[in-house]
């Protein structure tokens, strides 16, 4: 009776290991389809970047209030929420990908609720 039971046993972890090795197989295909926003090959080349970002206190609101317009914005893709927003004596820069040019529009004209349309340099570029 014993060796059945160890039979059991052995056959249910047998089906285990199955099961949780074809779940990992699939988590992993799922991961490595599905890219996440990456654009840091095209940071290398941009001269302004939010390191350098001046430190005064009114453009570090003026940064927060154009992140927090953008972001709110709940239809935007995740691209989109993540565009780089700098603000250097007022003006206001927006880079990064996003994935279409309605997208480039709707940020450009979110972060004017914030500052007039000729202080924002819409320097985003739509993912091909």
């Amino acid at each position: 009776m014993s060796s059945h039971r160890f039979l059991l046993v052995a056959v249910a972890a047998t089906a285990l290991l199955c099961v949780a090795e074809v779940t990992s197989h699939r988590l992993l295909a799922q991961s490595s389809s599905t890219q996440a926003p990456d654009n840091s090959a095209q940071n290398k080349n941009h001269v302004e970047t939010a390191d350098n970002q001046a430190s005064s206190k009114d453009d570090r609101q003026i940064t927060a209030k154009v992140r927090k317009v953008i972001v709110s914005e709940k239809d935007l893709s995740t691209y989109a929420h993540n565009v780089k927003v700098i603000t250097v004596h007022g003006e206001v820069t927006l880079k990064g990908p996003v994935q279409t040019e309605d997208e480039k529009q709707k940020i450009a004209s979110l972060a004017s609720t914030v500052v007039s349309a000729d202080k924002i340099v819409n320097d985003l570029t739509v993912k091909q």
